[in-house]
């Protein structure tokens, strides 16, 4: 996937769409960032997908949960970090063979279904759930650079929902030029949205250690440790990317087999949002009070606020 011909026309237009003033494309600019994969159960993974047209994608009989977490430092909507918690899927009408999405992505429909999407800020909310049908909620969020270590954490009511590290890279040396694909689903239908993104990134493969994903005591946990997660296969560190936000997206109607017994999140859960770029409170995070400094490093990126 490369970015489409009709957004880099669009370079230097505005749009001012649900009352949020954008400058075409929607854009974010030296964004560090971490992704981690995880191996997961693949019938707790099919039961967590809703309706009947996505599928987790198939690692032979697992499936894969993926983290990524992106520290936003120039939008059009301010600073703001985003949490995701996804599950690689393919769409269509029935689950895709092992392994051959990854190669074959648009006969497949290849993405990510974001289960969970925390965000910094108001207006990401805003923005992300009201128009592209995003899980996204605010919640108290850092992202942490070290000298050897990434990290982030995702606090709710003050609780910890989770955390995540990897191991900082020694360098970050791949370029990148890639899309990827998301499916979301939002007032009972399934949102496809996609993002294009270039950079460089360091990682590492079927290292053990170079990930570690906390779970906390959150009620919102609960989904997450019915699919009995494993060790991770994957992890990378992105120093600086620049992504494009498709502004064209599509929807269906979710389906089930029998009619569903709760009513799916509506727009009601946007129409009085504002355009607050403000942060909750960081979350209690043990490396902000200066714990586990000599293990780990210390910080050594002063452009995160989190950081100050």
């Amino acid at each position: 996937m490369t970015i489409p011909e009709r957004l880099k026309r669009q370079a230097g237009r505005y749009a001012l769409v649900d009352g949020i003033p954008f400058r075409l494309p929607v854009s974010g600019t030296r964004s560090p960032a971490l992704m981690a994969m995880f191996t997961i159960d693949l019938d707790e993974a099919t039961r967590l997908m809703p309706g009947n047209e996505i599928h987790p994608f198939r690692l032979w009989n697992k499936a894969v949960l993926i983290i990524t977490v992106v520290d936003y430092r120039v939008t059009v909507i301010g600073k703001y970090v985003e949490f995701s918690v996804a599950i690689a899927c393919t769409h269509g009408p029935k689950p895709a063979p092992p392994l051959l999405p990854a190669l074959l992505m648009g006969r497949y429909g290849t993405g990510q279904y974001v289960h969970d999407l925390p965000v910094s800020s108001e207006v990401s909310v805003k923005g992300g759930k009201g128009i592209w049908g995003m899980p996204k909620h605010q919640a108290n969020l850092d992202f942490l650079i070290r000298e050897r270590m990434v990290s982030s954490q995702y606090d709710l009511d003050g609780q910890m929902v989770l955390r995540i590290e990897i191991e900082r890279p020694k360098m970050t040396w791949l370029p990148i030029n890639m899309g990827a694909i998301n499916y979301c689903a939002f007032r009972g239908m399934l949102m496809k949205s996609s993002i294009y993104f270039k950079g460089s990134l360091g990682m590492s493969l079927f290292k053990k250690a170079a990930a570690r994903l906390v779970l906390g005591d959150h009620p919102r946990v609960a989904a997450l440790r019915r699919l009995n997660i494993g060790g991770p296969f994957f992890t990378a560190f992105f120093p600086g990317i620049t992504g494009d936000l498709d502004d064209h997206y599509e929807s269906w109607f979710l389906s089930y087999d029998t009619p569903p017994a709760t009513r799916p999140e509506g727009m009601e859960s946007v129409v009085n949002l504002g355009l607050s770029e403000a942060w909750l409170p960081p979350p209690d995070d043990p490396y902000l009070k200066g714990s586990e400094e000599d293990s780990k490093g210390a910080l050594v990126d002063e452009a995160n606020p989190a950081n100050r």
